[in-house]
């Protein structure tokens, strides 16, 4: 009866992820990460380093997409491959760092990170300007240097692909918007594949059923289903409405998951 509880709450969980992918181009680990954790702790799996079962699961489903993502941005010739190029050694490094410092938290700690950096990115969706720059190219050098690994090391914290902090980086520094979201999307799988090879090796006591390392199988078939499934509704529906005020309205719904996030960690500590 549990199996089949946690099946139905994940099939919900993929259903909504995909739509919200499609219709506003956010990263599904915005919302599978806080999902996920929610899920299993109504399901009893709450413990001590449940959200790097949360964490693990969001970056293995984020491969899958990131490669959908960037292969069909690449059909249009909208990724821009010398930023990717660039980026990718300093994201890798992140991200590995990442899983490392990860492990070593417990998921109050991890909450507290995630709650906080959701909250500050629901602001920028909520606030954020079309035509806010920093420069009029990306960054190179020492800040690059700075910057990449950065991106990387956040991202994993929070289980997320690049696009939460790669695309408002790239159109601060004049990348036009569908440029910085299809490379976002390589940020994606440069900042998944690895983290997930490390999240295999970390053991989490009191993990839910059929987990590996800290992924959780079940979690991660059934969401990369229902988001095949879901992200082209999501599409068809961002071309038929206004993308700009449900933005507005997602900014909203994440600062307040963001905020619940937070109060339960504070909570925990």
């Amino acid at each position: 009866m549990l199996i089949l509880q946690m099946l139905a709450i994940l099939l919900a969980i993929g259903a909504l992820a995909g739509v919200l992918a499609g219709l506003l181009g956010v990263g599904g680990g915005i919302v599978l990460v806080p999902a996920f954790y929610f899920a299993f702790a109504g399901l009893g799996y709450e413990s001590g380093a449940l959200m790097q079962v949360c964490l693990a699961t969001s970056l293995a489903t984020i491969i899958v997409t990131s490669i959908r993502s960037v292969l069909s941005h690449h059909r249009k010739g909208a990724v821009d491959w010398p930023i990717l190029k660039a980026w990718a050694p300093g994201i890798v490094i992140g991200a590995v760092l990442g899983v490392l410092v990860a492990a070593s938290l417990r998921s109050a700690e991890l909450q507290l990170i995630f709650g906080g950096l959701a909250f500050a990115i629901g602001l920028y969706m909520l606030f954020g300007r079309a035509d806010w720059r920093l420069g009029h190219e990306m960054p190179g050098g020492l800040l690059r240097s700075v910057l990449s690994p950065i991106v990387g090391f956040l991202s994993v914290l929070m289980g997320i692909g690049g696009g939460s902090f790669g695309v408002p980086i790239m159109t601060l520094h004049g990348v036009a918007i569908h440029r910085a979201v299809a490379t976002a999307a390589g940020f994606g799988l440069i900042i998944a594949l690895p983290s997930v090879i490390g999240f295999l090796f970390v053991t989490v006591p009191d993990a839910p059923p059929y987990t590996l390392g800290a992924v959780n199988l079940p979690a991660f078939l059934v969401v990369i289903a229902m988001t095949m499934l879901t992200a082209p509704l999501g599409v068809r529906l961002a071309h038929a409405l206004d993308p700009k005020p449900l933005k507005r309205v997602f900014g909203v719904f994440l600062t307040l998951v963001a905020l619940n996030m937070l109060r339960k960690a504070l909570g925990a500590i």
